[in-house]
């Protein structure tokens, strides 16, 4: 994903050019499975990328042996107000998943697949 035009950013500690990745490195021995990242375009955007996943389950719980994404805007931060969220770095485009057991690859392909119908 990193790279891909529809992506915006990328937030995930274990990657060498994150802004905590020298943190990250004195404090584990691996980066773990949860990333966030947003997308160009609208909160409509992402849940319409969302919709599109086909392996990758949708879910408020981030804690499960399969992959899962929630949009943080619409799901675990919706009562929180707007200029609040924003404030926390959670725009409309802001998309967590935890990553599970599932084959990279499936995974890479899955979220690519959902990428192209954006």
């Amino acid at each position: 994903m990193k790279g891909h035009p529809k992506v915006k950013d990328i937030y995930y500690p274990g990657d060498p050019e994150h802004p905590d990745y020298s943190i990250m490195k004195k404090q584990m021995k691996q980066a773990g499975g949860l990333l966030s990242f947003s997308l160009h375009g609208t909160k409509e955007t992402a849940q319409h990328f969302m919709n599109q996943l086909e392996l990758i389950k949708i879910a408020v719980s981030l804690g499960d042996t399969e992959t899962l994404i929630q949009h943080p805007a619409t799901m675990t931060h919706a009562v929180v107000p707007e200029e609040e969220r924003l404030k926390m770095g959670i725009d409309n485009t802001l998309l967590r998943l935890s990553v599970g057991l599932e084959a990279w690859e499936d995974l890479k392909e899955d979220l690519e697949q959902a990428l192209d119908k954006i």
